[in-house]
């Protein structure tokens, strides 16, 4: 069964370019001008990964409040934003929202297709990851790479894709230090030092939230981060 891409992008032309470019690489599409619509049809069935604008007519932060609404349907399900807002600010702000990736418009069309088989690369090497058991527990973590789910003491760690291969790069070998381009590499995604640090300071929020005192990621100042524990 091929893979269901649903693109949210209230510019026709722009949407059926990058729909019929994903056909031609043999997906499933489904596009959507606006955040209701898409929305309604997301509650129905969600799709393996979601490309959103962040500017959708008249709502200028449209983008940003359907990646919310999403994840709070799925922690897993990919995310990526497609847009022509290149700020810092805006990128970071889609990333703390859980995005998985972060695309401004003027990228090719083979680099957007091979950025999206990337990603699902990386669903994949979640479920069968090289080398580990399917189960990897450190302390009070658990973390299931076939359900690509994240325990802390029991209680689910609402990971993403991305969040949850950071943390499995860094518990796998816990104590050695991770340059921010050793977890882009593990990762399978190409980012800049200020992502990277981004995703961190979001899993530690997820991680305190559940255990205000887990201080389990060490930030080595000029060398990346550690996991700590067990």
């Amino acid at each position: 069964m091929s893979r269901n891409i649903a693109i949210v992008e209230d510019e026709e032309a722009l949407r059926e370019n990058y729909a019929e470019a994903f056909r031609r690489q043999g997906y499933a599409v489904s596009t959507y001008a606006d955040r209701g619509t898409a929305m309604s049809r997301f509650r129905e069935r969600l799709p393996d990964l979601a490309i959103v604008d962040i500017g959708l007519g008249p709502e200028a932060e449209g983008g940003f409040d359907l990646c919310r609404e999403l994840r709070s349907l799925s922690p897993a399900l990919p995310i990526m934003f497609l847009t022509a807002r290149d700020s810092d600010l805006d990128t970071i702000s889609g990333l703390r929202l859980g995005a998985d990736d972060y695309l401004t418009k003027d990228i090719s069309l083979s680099h957007l297709l091979a950025r999206v088989a990337a990603l699902f690369r990386r669903v994949e090497a979640l479920r069968s990851p090289p080398d580990s058991h399917s189960v990897l527990e450190r302390g009070r973590l658990s973390l299931d790479a076939d359900r690509i789910t994240c325990a802390w003491g029991g209680e689910a760690v609402p990971l993403t894709v991305t969040e949850f291969w950071i943390v499995h790069a860094l518990v796998r070998f816990p104590g050695h230090v991770k340059s921010r381009d050793q977890l882009m590499e593990e990762a399978n995604v190409v980012v800049d030092d200020s992502t990277i640090t981004s995703h961190i300071k979001r899993i530690r929020r997820k991680f305190q939230a559940l255990d205000p005192g887990f201080d389990c990621i060490d930030t080595v100042y000029a060398m990346g981060y550690r996991w700590t524990c067990g």
